[in-house]
């Protein structure tokens, strides 16, 4: 085998270093996700993984909605690097047999972690495929033994307007009140694709991207994604999300995905995939938008008696 003197190489055959790292990462997401597939309940992981390319790393880790650093997609990564995520408490409250406050390993010590690839839309018309690594919620749920009269489960993340320059800011928080709330019925919370994600791409979660544990509901538009989740409360009644006290004719509870259902500024009908070259002068096109994100199977059985354009 001859081997080339490292001055004989041409610069044409030496891989930048930006396309050996970002093959390292794959390879080791990649890794990851077979572990998870191995560790996990048998057939669970696989069963609703999309075979779609999945987005670069730096584009999803750089691009990202989370008005508690700004409302510029480039300000979480920006600003969250020195948000500290350890150690973290978590308060469990409401109808539940084990309300407490916990620390974060503590009570999710023992849950199994599984690689999930999974299709992410966001309200604006954009879309991404992430790698995930966490647990199903259900697990959890099933461990805090909510009371039967609990129909709903409602988060907030944390309130640290010394850390996070949109809280301690409306004009930097676009105007929301905080801390951030979100909720789920609570069958929507046990379905097996809900995932509570600690980690992408094979890599613990970064910052920007809802360090340390994060919300992950695949089928519904991305501001359901709560991060930083420092409260969780089993209540009777739908709670109020804060896009929903911002702007109810525009952001709904349910907020799943669906094309027929526009946005008061734009259509839903179509989306741009990060990370896939689009030129409207060239006459290329948007892909479709699917229902449910494409995870009908999954989870449109939960939303049959309902009327989705008025429960959007």
């Amino acid at each position: 085998m001859l081997i080339k003197p490292a001055n004989d190489i041409p610069s044409s055959e030496i891989t930048p270093e930006s396309v050996y790292t970002n093959r390292r990462e794959f390879m080791k997401a990649g890794f990851v996700f077979l572990a998870g597939v191995m560790q996990g309940r048998a057939g669970a992981p696989g069963d609703y993984d999309t075979t779609e390319t999945v987005t670069p790393y730096a584009d999803a880790t750089s691009y990202n909605n989370y008005y508690e650093f700004g409302t510029d997609k480039s300000n979480p990564a920006r600003y969250a690097g020195s948000f500290k995520t350890k150690p973290w408490t978590v308060s469990v409250e409401g109808l539940v047999k084990k309300p407490a406050q916990y620390n974060l390993e503590d009570l999710i010590k023992g849950l199994t972690t599984e690689g999930r690839v999974y299709r992410m839309r966001c309200v604006e018309g954009w879309s991404m495929v992430i790698p995930w690594q966490g647990f199903p919620l259900a697990d959890l749920i099933k461990r805090l033994e909510p009371s039967p009269a609990a129909k709903y489960v409602e988060f907030k993340t944390i309130l640290a307007p010394g850390q996070m320059r949109g809280q301690a800011s409306s004009s930097l928080g676009g105007g929301l009140n905080w801390p951030y709330v979100e909720g789920l019925r609570l069958d929507e919370a046990m379905n097996p694709l809900t995932l509570i994600a600690t980690g992408m791409y094979g890599k613990p979660l970064p910052n920007q991207n809802g360090a340390p544990w994060r919300l992950v509901t695949p089928w519904k538009y991305g501001f359901k994604g709560i991060k930083a989740i420092a409260r969780i409360r089993f209540v009777q009644k739908q709670p109020v999300s804060s896009w929903m006290e911002a702007w109810p004719e525009a952001y709904g509870f349910y907020a799943n995905v669906n094309p027929t259902v526009e946005h008061p500024n734009h259509s839903q009908a179509r989306e741009q995939r990060l990370g896939e070259p689009w030129n409207p002068f060239a006459g290329n096109t948007l892909r479709p938008t699917l229902m449910f994100n494409g995870y009908m199977a999954q989870v449109a059985s939960m939303y049959s008696a309902m009327d989705l354009r008025k429960n959007y």
